[in-house]
């Protein structure tokens, strides 16, 4: 067992935490990975209601917690107390100001988990009660910035010690494997976000093609863009890009936004109905440059206990390699 400050913190295992991502983050999943000794977060995403009571029922007693959108759920700001209701094991506030939402959090004495991709996002979230930080590189599927996961995060752990020393601090960004956990807790983090490596698994609500894509693209097939975005309608604040796998769609309308925002009445639709067909073609496929590292479709069970082995496998022999 990999004990660090995150296991005896949330009283889990292992230092993971699986990223509540959005509609692919069900009970079933989060589930599953807190029965496996790591922590689940079911993804409330965009905000809809009842398929949220429908997760968090699907989740059983297992302690689970959730994840929003923060720009998202400003625009519905009762989902948070419909989330509470549950008495989630965390919550996890993502891409926007948790100041709005922290004191609910905090009153219930839930552990606040805040997810960032600068230092000055880090400050500010530390600043209004943050526990637990994720620092995002870019080197993740789906939403984020620009600064990448080997520099960010011992920048921000240097922050917290100087500052908020009782925070916790998670890696987030191209972390697939026990190389990656053990690479996270040297540059200073506690444990570890993971999105894409439980995305690809048993218990994540993906379509079948879409795993199948994943697990034949390489990290050089991704590409960070906001087209998918315009597809789907989905307003993002300005700087977000998302990364994905590059597909004919983005290879046709990245680099050519105001050509694609005149056609968006067609192809809105044509898009809403790949992604329920799973058509790889035109709906792309919400995954980080971590897929290159993934092989096989497993139970998120088997994912995490072999993670952990292969972490633990790396720090002994570093250890027998120094004696």
């Amino acid at each position: 067992m990999l004990t660090t400050r995150l296991t005896i913190a949330l009283g889990i295992s292992h230092p993971i935490i699986q990223a509540p991502m959005a509609l692919a983050a069900g009970g079933k999943l989060a589930s599953a990975v807190t029965e496996a000794g790591g922590l689940g977060l079911i993804g409330g995403g965009y905000g809809q209601a009842e398929w949220l009571e429908q997760e968090f029922y699907a989740a059983g007693n297992s302690p689970v917690g959730c994840g929003f959108i923060t720009w998202s759920l400003a625009k519905q700001p009762e989902l948070l107390d419909q989330a509470l209701s549950h008495d989630p094991k965390a919550m996890m506030l993502s891409f926007g100001d948790i100041a709005p939402f922290a004191p609910s959090i905090k009153a219930k004495g839930i552990p606040l988990i805040a997810q960032v991709q600068t230092l000055a996002d880090a400050q500010k979230a530390m600043d209004h009660g943050a526990d637990i930080i994720i620092a995002q590189g870019a080197e993740a599927g789906g939403h984020g910035l620009r600064r990448a996961t080997i520099t960010l995060v011992p920048e921000i752990a240097d922050m917290i010690a100087k500052t908020y020393p009782e925070v916790l601090l998670c890696a987030a960004g191209g972390i697939a494997d026990g190389r990656g956990l053990v690479a996270a807790l040297a540059l200073g983090a506690d444990g570890v976000l993971m999105g894409t490596r439980l995305w690809a698994s048993e218990e994540a609500s993906v379509h079948p093609n879409m795993h199948q894509s994943a697990l034949n693209a390489s990290g050089d097939d991704t590409i960070r863009s906001t087209v998918m975005d315009m597809a789907r309608q989905r307003d993002w604040p300005q700087g977000f890009t998302a990364r994905v796998l590059n597909n004919p769609f983005t290879e046709e309308w990245h680099g050519r936004e105001d050509e694609l925002a005149k056609t968006l009445d067609a192809i809105i639709p044509q898009y809403q109905q790949a992604w329920e067909d799973g058509d790889t073609n035109l709906a792309n496929v919400f995954v980080g440059e971590a897929t290159g590292l993934i092989t096989r479709i497993k139970p998120a069970k088997d994912i995490l206990e072999a993670i952990v082995a292969e972490a633990e496998t790396i720090i002994q022999k570093q250890q027998d390699y120094t004696r």
